[in-house]
């Protein structure tokens, strides 16, 4: 596995280098012997050392992690362990991913475009002269939607620590979301097609 070591703020020595992959490929070989490629990004912000992972262990599966500690090692071993935690958790589910599914991973999938749209500025004195908001859009990806069932877009979701998720039903091909609660749980967006012939 490719492993590449970015330092913000701070300079990544040979030896945090080396603590970094020796201990990553160790982490990640003993759940996934196939990963891809992985990036760790270190950053320092007043007196605390952030670190975030991001694996890609396939096609299509990026298992992502982040922590913060008041020292640069704690910092990347406490990201690295939810990344092995993840791992752990979903092992029998990625081989099962891996061995099955990338082989037609390419014909199940959508083309998409991700944008990041900038947030409105708070100040709204000249409201009255507003009739509608135009969002300024400052970056635009291409990105993609896979067709999966339901348990692989939570597994998704929740390897990749992200908060919402697009994908294709797999059982009736419409687009659903899953997302991240305000309570802990997992919400499923399932749009209810017409049925032929309803008005």
């Amino acid at each position: 596995m490719q492993i590449t070591v970015i330092g913000k703020q701070l300079d990544v020595g040979s030896a945090l280098r080396e603590h970094v992959s020796e201990t990553l490929d160790l982490a990640v070989e003993k759940y996934f012997d196939h990963a891809i490629e992985a990036t760790v990004t270190i950053t320092k912000q007043a007196h605390l050392y952030h670190s975030q992972i991001s694996v890609h262990v396939g096609k299509g599966m990026l298992v992502q992690a982040k922590a913060a500690a008041n020292e640069v090692y704690p910092a990347f071993d406490a990201a690295c362990e939810r990344v092995a935690k993840r791992l752990r958790r979903y092992k029998r589910r990625l081989r099962d991913h891996h061995s099955n599914r990338l082989d037609h991973l390419d014909q199940a999938m959508l083309d998409a475009k991700h944008y990041v749209i900038q947030q409105e500025a708070e100040d709204h004195s000249d409201d009255d002269q507003i009739n509608g908001f135009e969002p300024l859009i400052v970056a635009e990806t291409p990105d993609r939607i896979d067709t999966l069932s339901v348990g692989e877009a939570v597994m998704r979701l929740d390897l990749g620590d992200i908060p919402a998720l697009m994908f294709r039903n797999g059982k009736h091909g419409g687009l659903n979301v899953v997302y991240r609660r305000a309570d802990g749980n997992i919400g499923w967006l399932d749009p209810a097609e017409k049925e032929a012939g309803a008005a």
